[in-house]
């Protein structure tokens, strides 16, 4: 073992020394928080509500997208993004199935025709009618280039078009952890036009793009970078279409992002920032030895995130500026924060329950 990987080694050690060490959870509760599981999966990642307001909707862990009865007090079944279910169910690591069961991440409807359109990690882009069933794939390459890791999604009610992310090309969702590390650059924003059934490429080589907002007056999209802790504006109108710019710095890594009814963004954070991994991320070297490790760092560093970690709701004002932050006990690695008649929806990639909260 030369050198350098020597060096490495004792990071890997120092890393999990500090990471734990300095997640810290909040030992407050939010009032009129509570917590709603889910039975047999985990990690509702991101929420959406359909034209008659009601739901939400999220995506679990074993490839279902499943609907909340708020007078039943209970989720149902209703949509799946793959074909072929066996064996994607039940009590076992639906992670080493979820490039063959699907793993929907961004959702969003349609507002005029109720149809659910539907960022897998693995199957792409796809969209569901509004009774559900088992969803139609729409685009899994642009440019030749397949999606690796098709992240956020958010559609223009206006025009109908759809914006979507792919967050890598080189590493596949349950692999995220080395997105970061590495510091990959093979992400894109795209768009699909459902008139023409074309997607273009808005922008690329971006550092691990993930969730996706198309702002009030429709000027711009909000992109998430998580990597680099921001929030990326990218014009699509005005004479300023198709440059961006640095909309928001973030305290945290940031997932999903999702407009409220006043034009505001609530940003959902993974875990605060951590200085250590700021500086592995400064030496891709580092990074990519983390990876090529014999023994599995990152599901190391997955599993601190999730019993050690917390995660954050942060609210942005058109302009950027951070307004609100919020925190509860119960919260660990936040994916989401969706805002809905007066409640905040807490998602999470980890956790076998959504958050609510009164706000």
């Amino acid at each position: 073992m030369n050198l350098k990987h020597l060096f490495t080694v004792a990071t890997v050690v120092l890393i999990s020394a500090l990471i734990v060490a300095s997640l810290s959870r909040p030992s407050h509760k939010l009032s009129g928080s509570e917590v709603i599981r889910i039975k047999g999966a985990f990690g509702p990642e991101s929420f959406a509500f359909d034209p008659a307001g009601e739901g939400p909707y999220t995506g679990v862990s074993d490839g279902r997208i499943i609907k909340w009865q708020e007078n039943e007090r209970r989720w149902i079944d209703f949509a799946v993004t793959a074909i072929n279910r066996d064996g994607c169910e039940g009590p076992h690591d639906h992670e080493l199935r979820e490039h063959i069961c699907g793993r929907p991440l961004g959702l969003h409807f349609n507002e005029m025709s109720g149809d659910l359109y539907i960022a897998d990690a693995y199957h792409g882009l796809l969209v569901v009618g509004p009774h559900g069933g088992i969803a139609t794939r729409l685009a899994s390459e642009a440019q030749g280039t397949p999606f690796g890791f098709t992240n956020g999604v958010h559609i223009d009610q206006r025009t109908g078009v759809v914006f979507f992310t792919d967050s890598s090309s080189r590493y596949h969702r349950r692999d995220f952890m080395s997105v970061i590390v590495s510091g990959d650059k093979s992400g894109r924003l795209m768009k699909y036009e459902p008139e023409t059934k074309t997607v273009t490429v808005l922008l690329d080589n971006i550092i691990f793009p993930n969730g996706v907002a198309l702002s009030k007056d429709g000027q711009y999209l909000l992109l998430v970078e998580t990597t680099t802790c921001k929030i990326i504006k990218f014009w699509v109108a005005t004479s300023k279409a198709g440059t961006h710019e640095v909309f928001a710095r973030l305290p945290g890594y940031p997932d999903n992002i999702k407009i409220n009814s006043k034009g505001e963004f609530w940003v959902g954070i993974y875990a605060k920032r951590v200085k250590i991994l700021e500086w592995i991320i400064s030496y891709p070297w580092m990074g990519k030895a983390l990876i090529q490790l014999p023994f599995p760092i990152m599901r190391l560093v997955k599993t601190i995130a999730k019993w050690r970690g917390t995660g954050l709701a942060v609210r942005l004002s058109e302009k950027g500026d951070i307004l609100q932050m919020l925190e509860d006990s119960s919260w660990r690695s936040v994916s989401e924060a969706n805002e809905k008649n007066g409640r905040l929806w807490i998602g999470s990639v980890l956790m076998p329950f959504a958050g609510v909260c009164k706000i």
